[in-house]
């Protein structure tokens, strides 16, 4: 099979260049895989470390320029590479790929992926449904209730959830933990609750809640709680309301690290507390490390937790149910480590990238015979 990859983000691109990498990975080893991505993204950089993988230089502009350049180079591609299918993983190259195949007399089978929970309601949509899709994805149940209310629901539409590489995310050798814990939170980490997370410091984020939670917890309980946000650094806004709380020496910023396992790996649980969310690769990425994770009730997040079992599901912004978790993580430490083991196992049963490539290569041989 011949599958071109589209996505137009310029720069990082988020959980959509590990979605498309981890495809891209698994099939490439059997199918004939091209990545079209602007060469200054992260996509483009990592798509050309995979052996077998063709990776073409490509802009998804909307200029009107980009009807004699861009999209004509777009059409090339596609005319040449005759392609069995298109897989499209944002709105602005999904456009760019209606817009190239207009008209053509063969056209591929289009397989467009919803990552996020940005509204489905325009006449743009309407178009890429009618001219330019064959088969959606969404990437939780809780997208696939949002694209069943649009105008996708007039094709077939699979729920296929986020694969991890269970192997790269992975508990490291237990005598490495100590060394990382020191690392990461500092000399005085014995006796404390380690939490962290990969998610970044924006306020949506849901982290300054957790904050909060801590600081509620009667003041013995709060001095043994540590926690740790990884990526972009907080503004001083967010860093006043740390101080105001009187964490600010309890609150870690490691900063946006390439490689997140040994930070994450060094905690005891970890955290994903956002106010809107379709999946979300870091919950799954630190279950696999062998982490139970908090979580908040925001759109497809409960689905990667069983509450209680390998995680824990608080309302969103709710910080009296968060600091109710802190203390229950404070007084049963071995009930951590063991919601951590299942964590693990949950992640090598459902999150696996063999299962995720499977469901994924099973929607486009059912797109390619008309199901």
């Amino acid at each position: 099979m011949k599958i071109l990859y589209t996505n137009f983000h310029t720069g990082n691109g988020g959980g959509h260049v590990t979605y498309i990498i981890n495809l891209a990975k698994a099939l490439a080893r059997d199918h004939q895989v091209t990545v079209a991505a602007p060469g200054t993204s992260r996509l483009h950089r990592y798509a050309k470390a995979i052996p077998g993988v063709t990776v073409v230089d490509m802009r998804y502009t909307t200029r009107p320029s980009s009807w004699f350049q861009d999209r004509a180079r777009l059409r090339r591609l596609i005319v040449d590479g005759k392609f069995d299918i298109i897989h499209a993983n944002g709105s602005a190259d999904h456009k760019q790929v209606m817009l190239a195949t207009l008209g053509m007399a063969r056209r591929p089978r289009i397989v467009f992926t919803k990552h996020n929970d940005h509204p489905l309601s325009s006449f743009g949509h309407k178009l890429r449904v009618a001219l330019a899709t064959d088969h959606g994805i969404a990437v939780s149940d809780y997208i696939r209730g949002m694209m069943e209310q649009s105008p996708y629901r007039k094709r077939p539409i699979t729920t296929i959830r986020h694969g991890i590489d269970t192997n790269f995310f992975a508990p490291p050798p237990p005598e490495s933990l100590d060394k990382l814990r020191e690392i990461f939170f500092g000399s005085d980490w014995r006796g404390k609750l380690l939490l962290g997370s990969a998610g970044g410091t924006d306020y949506d984020k849901g982290w300054l809640d957790l904050v909060a939670a801590a600081a509620a917890l009667p003041p013995a309980d709060k001095a043994r709680v540590l926690l740790m946000v990884a990526g972009d650094p907080p503004s001083e806004a967010k860093l006043a309301r740390v101080r105001e709380l009187g964490m600010i020496d309890q609150v870690k910023f490691p900063g946006l690290l390439d490689d997140v396992r040994a930070a994450l790996a060094a905690c005891h649980a970890g955290f994903v507390l956002s106010y809107r969310e379709a999946l979300s690769f870091a919950c799954r990425e630190m279950m696999g490390l062998g982490l139970p994770v908090l979580v908040s009730n925001a759109g497809g997040l409960p689905e990667n937790v069983t509450d209680g079992v390998d995680g824990w599901i608080v309302p969103m912004r709710d910080v009296p149910a968060m600091t109710a978790k802190l203390r229950f993580m404070l007084d049963n430490p071995d009930a951590v480590r063991a919601m951590g083991q299942k964590a693990r196992e949950t992640s090598l049963r459902d999150f696996n990238l063999e299962r995720f490539a499977a469901a994924t290569l099973d929607v486009y041989q059912r797109t390619l015979a008309g199901h």
